[in-house]
């Protein structure tokens, strides 16, 4: 099996015990062979759960705010059902209009798999560990659990990095969408050279996609041929390539006032005091980034190895709420609705996804093989939220604020219904026949409508009409001109 056996043999659920291997290839050329990159290797945590288990086995291990977790949220909280069956699908949400509509084309743009904490978040995590270490003084189990069992394990050379339960993610989802389409996600078509793989240069990216070509390559016990992926940034991390977004929101204090305000605010103020009196310490003492510390702490060590962490105690559900809908505001802020240049910034992608439609399309119309049967692009929650925002999709009738929370409880606007790891937003062209292409949009799997399209055959609209719909955009939208700076102060 070559490089796949080798990679495979230290991540494949080969890994026992805290073993911490890091393999650094050096890649000459963009395209990249099935290699490992950067990959560090931890316990195998769940790779996946029994098929025997019923959903209420593992109840007592999902904290009851795990569906609060935003950006660090499990997939499976988006898709309960995969706790009983990893690999379970449900043909029937297709529903293409006719039996004879057969997909002709796949695209895939999905996250990562589940990671490390950042640097960043780690610096943080340290800082309150220390804290509860030193001075709680509550005589709960669960804090005393923390004080003498508990160990800060994460360190600051994780940053980001892809864990095993990361790599299943990918592995598992492959599988799925192979089940889901069978025509287009088969054998045939990934040795012919009819399935695409591009992603985002960072580790997580890189090692994400090495877990779904894996996944298809164990599926069919490919050992006598390799897959190529190519990394492309301009494609999946067009925000770093924004000059305008760049400099007017990600790197403009000003441009997450909102996000500071509710900081500041009493519903975030009461979470920290809520924090402080079951810690029994001063309220000075939690400060914002605390608090954000100690429920990305619970959220990882769920995440990561399906652990209902002593840390989740420090929050309940109203807290949990609070935290998520802080998320929300950044991302919304930062990413999405906030500011016109958020989505804009994704132009790029947006018209990269429609070229190879409409050559799926012509291919097709033609009588040809369409030449790229699946097109599978792996990114970051970065890549997804502004492309599903310029789509139109998960729009509010009211902005997120940091006055408004109260308002917002019912609101469509859920990262952590959107943005789980591993989310994806599948995009699948059928011809139905006599000259009848449809377009069906899925995220994490579940169909969803293109907005304002509802009335025309709502889950498969013809694909010229959704062209006639994002008119405008493909005429414009050019990523150049919208990312140059000078075109007046960012619009919101």
């Amino acid at each position: 099996m070559g490089d796949v056996t080798q990679f495979w043999g230290l991540v494949g659920g080969g890994a026992h015990g805290h073993t911490n291997k890091l393999l650094d290839y050096i890649m000459p050329t963009r395209f990249w062979k099935i290699f490992l990159v950067h990959f560090t290797v931890t316990t195998c945590f769940c790779c996946c759960f029994r098929n025997d288990a019923t959903h209420e086995d593992f109840n007592l291990n999902i904290p009851a705010i795990a569906k609060y977790f935003s950006t660090k949220g499990r997939y499976e909280e988006v898709n309960p059902y995969l706790i009983d069956d990893i690999l379970a699908v449900n043909k029937s949400i297709l529903q293409p209009p006719s039996e004879q509509c057969r997909a002709i084309h796949l695209t895939a743009i999905i996250r990562h798999g589940t990671r490390y904490p950042t640097t960043k978040n780690v610096k943080k995590m340290r800082k309150l560990y220390e804290l509860v270490k030193s001075s709680a003084s509550g005589k709960e189990s669960w804090l005393r659990e923390i004080q003498t069992q508990w160990t800060m394990w994460y360190n600051e050379d994780m940053d980001g990095r892809l864990v095993q339960k990361g790599v299943n993610d990918h592995k598992h989802l492959a599988v799925r969408l192979s089940k889901l389409f069978p025509s287009l996600m088969s054998e045939e078509k990934l040795r012919g050279g009819f399935i695409r793989f591009i992603t985002s240069s960072k580790h997580r990216c890189v090692n994400s996609t090495l877990s779904f070509k894996a996944g298809l390559t164990e599926l069919w016990a490919i050992t006598d041929q390799e897959f190529n992926h190519a990394e492309n940034d301009a494609l999946m991390r067009f925000f770093d390539k924004c000059t305008r977004f760049v400099q007017e929101v990600d790197n403009n204090p000003e441009a997450l006032s909102e996000v500071d305000r509710f900081s500041q605010g009493p519903e975030l103020r009461r979470v920290r005091e809520k924090i402080a009196d079951r810690l029994r310490v001063p309220y000075n003492d939690i400060t914002s980034d605390m608090a954000e510390a100690a429920f990305y702490l619970c959220a990882y060590e769920f995440a990561i190895k399906t652990v209902n962490s002593p840390w989740c105690r420090l929050f309940d559900e109203m807290d949990a709420q609070v935290m998520e809908y802080a998320n929300d505001l950044k991302q919304f802020w930062k990413r999405a609705y906030g500011y016109d240049i958020n989505s804009k910034s994704s132009c790029i992608l947006f018209h990269d996804m429609f070229a190879r439609l409409n050559q799926a399309a012509s291919e097709n119309k033609s009588g040809r093989q369409v030449t790229e049967a699946v097109t599978v692009q792996v990114g970051h929650a970065e890549t997804l939220l502004p492309l599903l925002t310029l789509l139109g999709f998960f729009k509010d009738s009211n902005s997120l604020t940091s006055t408004n929370y109260a308002m917002q409880a019912h609101r469509s606007f859920r990262t952590s219904h959107m943005l789980p790891y591993a989310a994806n937003l599948l995009l699948v062209l059928y011809d139905c026949g006599g000259g009848d292409l449809r377009l069906q949009p899925l995220l994490n799997e579940k169909p969803v409508t293109f907005p304002d399209m509802t009335d025309q055959q709502a889950s498969m609209p013809l694909y010229e009409d959704v062209r006639n719909h994002y008119g405008e955009l493909l005429q414009g939208c050019d990523f150049e001109t919208e990312c140059q700076l000078f075109k007046g102060p960012a619009e919101v």
